[in-house]
């Protein structure tokens, strides 16, 4: 594949026109809604060639891939969106534009710590199972307001809000009240008191599900397959 590869074009393209009419049928900005491009099944020269193509911001799920590709190319929004291993953070942080992906005080502490000792503010969303998945990593609800209280005693951590994945099994209904679950959370806790909290993003929404996660309220999608698809 190269830079200039009319395949990859038409499907930016076509994703992008998706996420404009569904933020317009919701009542929305389509400004308001980031569009992250997953390269987890990608090498290197693809992700160059998304990002030249006008994608900034790119999506990677696992640590190792984001330090290879973000070392070869440069200049790049690289978002985590995949879980982070605590052993993982001193190399992943300096990388990063965002982490959408903490779910736990450990972690959070790993994060605040290297964030201290290298001198760099690290901006984080919380992950939350609103579904239920046992195959998936997230808090429950149950756990957020706890791990939000951990947030806030943070110097160097901004939790800029929530992501979550739907469930597996379900279509479309199930998505929406996944959707729609994060976004309640979001909106009850909006009012956390802290500097380094204010809970803006929704990060929800993949390639089979994000015209719903936008009519829900998503800031961020996070799609892949219908970028690579005849490339």
């Amino acid at each position: 594949m190269s830079e200039g590869n009319p395949i990859l074009h038409q499907n930016l393209d076509r994703v992008r026109e998706r996420i404009h009419n569904a933020a317009e049928t919701a009542g929305r900005s389509p400004a308001d809604v980031t569009l992250i491009g997953v390269t987890k099944y990608v090498k290197p020269p693809q992700a160059a060639a998304l990002k030249m193509a006008g994608c900034v911001d790119l999506g990677e799920s696992r640590p190792q891939q984001l330090w290879t590709k973000a070392e070869q190319i440069p200049d790049t929004n690289w978002h985590l969106i995949g879980h982070l291993q605590r052993n993982k953070v001193r190399q992943t942080l300096p990388l990063v534009t965002l982490i959408h992906s903490v779910d736990n005080h450990r972690l959070l502490a790993s994060l605040e710590r290297e964030a201290l000792e290298i001198d760099q503010r690290v901006d984080v969303l919380l992950e939350v199972n609103v579904s239920g998945d046992t195959s998936k990593h997230g808090l429950t609800e149950d756990e957020l307001p706890r791990l939000l209280e951990k947030a806030a005693e943070c110097s160097r951590l901004h939790v800029r809000g929530l992501m979550t994945m739907a469930a597996r099994e379900g279509g479309p209904a199930v998505a929406q009240r996944n959707f729609s679950a994060l976004r309640m959370l979001r909106d009850q806790f909006s009012d956390q008191v802290s500097p380094n909290i204010d809970l803006k993003e929704l990060s929800m929404g993949m390639s089979g599900d994000f015209e719903t996660a936008i009519a829900e309220g998503a800031t961020m999608v996070r799609i892949g397959s219908l970028l690579w698809e005849g490339c």
